[in-house]
């Protein structure tokens, strides 16, 4: 072991300074970057930027699960269902959650087929039992099962 040491004692060395320079790098750039905090103008203590926010009341944001108008029904709420679907949906004619609520698995197989590469979208986002909950204006339980948004 020695002998091996004594002939390869100049690759050994640079071996261990790559090593340590290898090391200090990565110790180097894992630093975190330090914040000071900027005086006031006045000089009493530090800054109070947005002080405003900080002392108001968090908002609260409410959301409501889509609730379609009375005699019509957007087929873009239900989810799975985008602007090309909804394109592709109505040249089929299908344009209504009335429609899909009515859906039986022939008829699903029959769209389905259209549909090219959205094949197998009905059944896995459940299109029938999403538009039954909206064509029956239930968006409670809309919103308890698929969510608000």
């Amino acid at each position: 072991m020695a002998e091996l040491v004594q002939a390869n004692w100049i690759g050994l060395l640079i071996a261990l300074a790559i090593g340590f320079a290898v090391a200090w790098w990565l110790f180097a750039a894992n630093r975190k970057t330090r914040v000071e905090i900027a005086p006031k103008l006045d000089g009493d203590g530090p800054a109070l930027r947005n002080q405003a926010l900080i002392d108001a009341a968090p908002a609260v944001v409410v959301q409501t699960a889509p609730t379609p108008s009375a005699g019509a029904s957007d087929i873009a709420l239900i989810k799975g269902v985008g602007p090309k679907l909804q394109a592709q949906l109505a040249d089929l004619g299908v344009t209504t959650f009335a429609q899909i609520a009515a859906w039986d698995d022939a008829e699903i197989d029959r769209i389905d087929a259209h549909l090219g590469r959205f094949a197998g979208r009905i059944r896995r986002d459940n299109w029938v039992e999403q538009a039954r909950l909206l064509a029956a204006g239930d968006s409670a339980g809309f919103a308890a099962k698929f969510g608000n948004g």
